[in-house]
């Protein structure tokens, strides 16, 4: 006898929201699927009307952009649920915010406008602290890196080793100066105590992408630097890049304009 889909009444989607979170602290060692499950559980305890698929094995209507690497914090990662009531979504994202642990922190929840939302996150801009280093040779080292045409790199992909070029991607690379360094760690003179040196760098999303750990090994190739300790990396933003000034953009703008 066949199997058959379980006779179900699927409310419709009435309303997309679009969701920015962050991942901060010891969370940024989540993975994407840790993530997903946290986020359906916390769904399922703030009581969001969330709408599912049809079919014999309906799930969530949840989807994601682009998340950052296991063990890169971040403050502007993207998800999307549809829902079968119009919700305020001031309300979801407090609800949703109580509902997650601490470190896995609701940003901004919007209304979504329009479905080209994949095509807004053109870039993103990272910061990277590499502790104890030398500030001389990060900037020699990020000298070399941008006077070059090309530097290939290789990483390990689900399809096997794969090269590419780290330096076509990277529309900015910024060692801070001291004084910027030490209002970004919310300290001043913490950055020079602990010999940390702040390297923001603007990166084109591409296909294949080019991560933080990409250009850190671009960077090993042409210079050979090494960080004496373990870098620490933060994605700041993503969005919309604009070329002339390498600034990175809100990507809910269109959807604020949207509702206004």
């Amino acid at each position: 006898m066949s199997r058959q889909a379980p006779v179900r009444d699927f409310a419709p989607t009435v309303q997309r929201l679009r969701i920015r979170y962050a991942k901060r602290g010891r969370l940024r060692f989540t993975s994407h699927r840790d993530f997903q499950r946290a986020l359906e559980r916390a769904i399922r305890r703030a009581g969001v009307p969330v709408a599912f698929s049809t079919g014999f094995s309906p799930h969530p209507k949840i989807s994601y952009s682009n998340s950052a690497p296991t063990g890169a914090a971040s403050e502007a990662e993207y998800v999307e649920i549809g829902v079968t009531v119009e919700c305020d979504p001031g309300l979801v994202g407090a609800a949703l915010d109580s509902a997650l642990p601490p470190g896995l922190d609701i940003v901004d929840v919007v209304i979504a406008s329009s479905s080209d939302f994949a095509a807004r996150l053109e870039a993103s801009r990272w910061r990277i602290e590499l502790h104890e280093a030398d500030r001389a040779q990060v900037e020699a080292a990020v000298a070399t890196f941008l006077a070059a045409d090309e530097v290939e790199v290789q990483r390990l992909m689900k399809s096997g080793m794969r090269t590419f070029d780290a330096r076509a991607a990277v529309v900015e690379a910024l060692v801070l100066p001291e004084l910027d360094a030490e209002l970004d760690t919310g300290a001043a003179g913490a950055a020079d105590s602990n010999g940390c040196v702040i390297l923001e760098l603007v990166v084109r999303h591409t296909t294949p992408s080019v991560r933080p750990d990409d250009v850190l090994s671009a960077l090993r190739r042409v210079a050979d630097l090494v960080p004496p300790a373990p870098p620490r990396v933060t994605r700041l933003a993503q969005g919309p890049l604009d070329p002339v000034s390498c600034k990175v953009n809100d990507p809910f703008g269109p959807d604020r304009a949207g509702v206004e």
